[in-house]
């Protein structure tokens, strides 16, 4: 007799799906179907992480420390951890937000604004006031090859490292090295401790990460003081693609974008920054209309050649050396 091979814990879900699909009230429609399917499953069914590997930042750690874990462990987010909260503290109160890296890269741009305007406590020409300004310098540009890259209209070596002496000089300065992760935690753009508990539903799980645009959940058990799981938005991704050839997922999994009934949004609603304009108008842009990255448009502004994230400030954050060996960054370039 012919063994099914080993399923992975993602495709483990897919087929629990599946299961419930088949037997789903067939008056239904697919979109409503698989809404009551997510609705069955709990949340405490997703693969878990194991406590022990669940990463956090206490609270009284540095932006340079901060920013050195998240890079060591290869993440985008870390819950904070209240140190001054006792030992037997539930997570309520054990917990005081999530610090990302886009959250860090735009409380830097907002206090480079602030500064500019006077209203920052950072002295004239110190490395967060020059951020806004060193940014400014730079514009995208097209390759030969087709790359985008950002290059800068002066020829200094200085002006020329969006990466280099500048992001050595900020993660290298006491603001960096002194500004404590917890004194910031509330202030811009830092994302709430919304936990998941282990009785809540996939459906719930997936309207908060998409429709409230979360980028990644806790799970947590009423009551109790640790973490349980960290649910993202990429693990979800994975998930999905674990259910490929399945039949609910190719429901809809095979129909063309057009097709899913996705909202429309007229041209002029769209963010997006053209190829030359300053790369710090892609960052300005990101922090007013809370996106995450943006297409870079050619000159006439009607085909994408590039695309940049606020996610590509994290590479100059935690290694800024490697950019004084480079006179450009290159983004990610589409057809």
């Amino acid at each position: 007799m012919e063994t099914d091979s080993p399923r992975s814990p993602e495709a483990e879900i897919g087929h629990r799906v599946e299961d419930l699909w088949e037997v789903a009230q067939p008056q239904l429609s697919p979109s409503e179907k698989l809404n009551s399917c997510f609705e069955d499953i709990p949340v405490a069914a997703f693969p878990r992480t194991h406590p022990s590997q669940v990463i956090e930042i206490p609270s009284d750690a540095s932006l340079a420390d901060t920013v050195e874990t998240l890079s060591k462990n290869k993440i985008l987010s870390a819950p904070i951890r209240n140190v001054d909260a006792p030992e037997d503290a539930t997570w309520i109160d054990k917990y005081i937000g999530i610090v990302e890296f886009a959250g860090i890269a735009m409380w830097l741009l907002h206090q480079s604004d602030a500064s500019g305007n006077g209203t920052a406590g950072s002295a004239v020409g110190s490395p967060v006031v020059n951020l806004a300004s060193r940014l400014g310098s730079f514009t995208f540009r097209r390759t030969s090859s087709g790359r985008v890259e950002t290059t800068t209209d002066s020829e200094s070596d200085e002006a020329a490292s969006v990466g280099g002496s500048f992001f050595e000089t900020l993660t290298s300065s006491e603001f960096y090295k002194n500004t404590k992760v917890g004194d910031i935690s509330g202030s811009f753009r830092w994302a709430p401790f919304l936990a998941l508990q282990t009785s809540d539903t996939f459906l719930t799980m997936l309207l908060l990460l998409s429709k409230y645009r979360m980028k990644s959940l806790p799970v947590v058990d009423m009551g109790g003081n640790q973490i349980e799981n960290i649910i993202t938005q990429s693990s979800v991704v994975h998930m999905l693609a674990e259910c490929v050839g399945l039949s609910w997922f190719e429901s809809w999994g095979t129909k063309k974008l057009c097709e899913l009934g996705l909202p429309l949004m007229k041209p002029y609603r769209l963010v997006k920054v053209n190829e030359d304009q300053p790369v710090l108008k892609a960052f300005q842009l990101m922090r007013e209309k809370g996106v995450g990255g943006v297409p870079v448009m050619d000159t006439n502004g009607t085909k994408a050649i590039g695309n940049i994230s606020i996610r590509d400030v994290q590479y100059l954050l935690s290694a800024p050396k490697i950019y004084k060996q480079y006179r450009f960054v290159t983004l990610v370039y589409t057809c």
